[in-house]
């Protein structure tokens, strides 16, 4: 016989199935909202892949309903290299998410190249890299890469920023 979930692990689980049914209401919600200027004749179109994820995710909102209210719960993660009762390292965590936020905050001003190089290098600098020219080095090569990437293969413009007319 299966244990029955705690009242508390419940509301939890019941708490993100309501958030997965929100997130596909809304998501096939903007679907029904898009604008296509053409019309195609297989039927297939911007619409149908956001229609998709959102059925989807509708469909796991009701399937984990189902399966808490049946008695299911969801087994603790064992943790395969890290000790799960071990703290936060605040100074990994605090530097990561200061890059990330400068890269938010600073990418249309500075361009993807400039924000993006602060953003791989600040990350390896957070996450323990003390080769501070070649870390720097990749992290440039990094973001001009994928500047390009997204400009040649995927017709992306990232914005250039300062290096407007350079790139």
């Amino acid at each position: 016989m299966k244990p029955v979930a705690s009242p508390i692990k419940s509301r939890a689980e019941l708490g993100f199935a309501a958030l997965l049914g929100t997130v596909g209401v809304t998501v096939v919600i903007d679907a029904m909202n898009l604008h296509v200027p053409y019309q195609q004749s297989d039927g297939l179109g911007p619409k149908t892949v956001p229609y998709m994820v959102g059925a989807l995710l509708l469909v796991c909102a009701v399937l984990l309903v189902i399966n808490v209210l049946r008695g299911g719960s969801a087994e603790p993660d064992e943790g395969e290299d890290i000790e799960a009762g071990t703290p936060i390292d605040w100074k990994i965590v605090v530097p990561l998410g200061l890059v990330f936020i400068i890269n938010i905050v600073f990418i249309d001003m500075l361009g993807w190249v400039i924000s993006g190089t602060i953003l791989f290098w600040g990350s390896v600098l957070a996450l323990g890299g003390r080769n501070y020219i070649r870390d720097g080095l990749i992290s440039v090569g990094m973001a001009v890469g994928t500047f390009y990437g997204f400009y040649l293969g995927l017709g992306i413009h990232l914005p250039s920023g300062l290096l407007e007319g350079v790139l």
